[in-house]
């Protein structure tokens, strides 16, 4: 220990005192620093998971001669084309849709007005429902024309979203096509062991993030052209927006996302009649179970199969932390975690209890032939005697 100062202070209590600060205000620093760079750092955080998404398909053109480089273009304009006609199509069903919306309102309104006087014995007035109308029109031409007065606001909008998306294919570009030479520079900083378990992770998450995409944009296309047939069955006018629009949301947004994707088209379709829209919603909840018990586990056999609950819970974990971009991260981050917690995380053989067993598993139980069932009891017995 240290002699006693001339006051009785330890010798190191003023040395503590100043790693103390400085510590307190590193930390300072260092939060301060990460809250000015968030968005730099969700930038690249965004950019990185669509790195080890496209990474698998730049491996297989890689693979058959085509320089990295080349081939990471070629991958993100073909990622980058389809969105775009995504958005195009979505959007051009959107504005032709609320447009035929605004020209039969009038006429849906006083169907309905016609309905409820007679359902309810009321005494409403088309007139004034009209004129109520016609204020709404006023109200939402005043909210309209405020809104074109904060054009430049909405044009500087648009322009931090197109230098955000500029950035995020920029980063993902050099991340994907670098990505040797990237992963070469971190492990020569680490020992040789820890450079084995950062590659070991790093080839789990591309494989994992990959497959899951992959399998969502299968299950998104075919769910896609099945409700399509539907639509065009139906005579439901913007068929192949709709079910666009349903097959992106049913897979890529979980749980909810097969309602989100669902309630629009039956809207639609219930301006054209109620028979059509009734008939959609029945095919819609008829095909989401054959996707979940009979096709979606057979294509996320080989890729990575997250229960509903996890994904739903990743989604609303993402979007409290970074918002946005952390929803639309959660799942490839939950699938990478849920890989990584398989191959790290030991497991044990568990006891039969009541508590344990499911109704699936009784049904295996009782389907097993009863030379099966014998022959495990005696392999048990002869186990239990060499025991003893």
């Amino acid at each position: 220990m240290s002699a006693p100062g001339p006051n009785g202070m330890p010798g190191w209590l003023p040395r503590a005192m100043i790693l103390a600060v400085w510590t307190v205000v590193g930390f300072g620093i260092a939060g301060w620093m990460l809250f000015q760079l968030r968005g730099l750092l969700i930038l690249l955080l965004i950019s990185l998971f669509l790195a080890l998404a496209l990474e698998p398909a730049v491996n297989w053109l890689h693979q058959r001669g085509w320089p990295r480089g080349p081939a990471t273009g070629v991958v993100l304009l073909g990622a980058f084309s389809v969105f775009l006609l995504f958005v195009t199509v979505l959007g051009s069903m959107l504005i032709g849709q609320v447009l035929d919306f605004v020209n039969q309102l009038p006429a849906m309104s006083r169907a309905l007005l016609r309905w409820v006087n007679a359902t309810f014995n009321t005494s409403f007035d088309p007139v004034l429902l009209l004129d109520e109308i016609s204020d709404l029109s006023g109200t939402l031409e005043r909210y309209a024309s405020s809104a074109a007065e904060n054009a430049l606001a909405a044009g500087t909008t648009v322009l931090a979203l197109l230098f955000n998306g500029l950035a995020i294919a920029l980063f993902t570009f050099y991340l994907t096509a670098d990505g040797p030479r990237f992963r070469r520079t971190l492990c020569s900083v680490l020992p040789p062991r820890t450079q084995s378990e950062v590659l070991r992770a790093w080839e789990i998450a591309i494989a994992k993030t990959g497959g899951y995409i992959y399998s969502r944009a299968l299950l998104a296309l075919i769910s896609s052209g099945a409700h399509y047939a539907a639509l065009l069955v139906l005579d439901i006018p913007y068929a192949f927006a709709l079910a666009l629009w349903i097959g992106v949301f049913s897979q890529f947004i979980p749980t909810v996302g097969t309602y989100i994707g669902g309630a629009l088209p039956v809207l639609v379709a219930l301006l054209h009649g109620p028979f059509a829209a009734l008939w959609l919603l029945l095919f819609i909840t008829l095909y989401q179970q054959f996707e979940n018990y009979l096709l979606q586990p057979r294509i996320t056999a080989r890729t990575l199969d997250m229960h509903p609950a996890v994904a739903f819970g990743a989604v609303i974990a993402g979007a409290a932390i970074l918002g946005a971009p952390g929803a639309l991260l959660a799942l490839p981050v939950g699938a990478s975690l849920q890989a990584f917690l398989g191959v790290y995380i030991r497991r044990y053989e568990v006891a039969e209890h009541p508590l344990l067993d499911s109704v699936e598993a009784e049904a295996e139980r009782s389907e097993e032939k009863p030379s099966e069932r014998t022959g495990a009891h005696t392999r048990e017995t002869r186990e239990n005697d060499s025991a003893e």
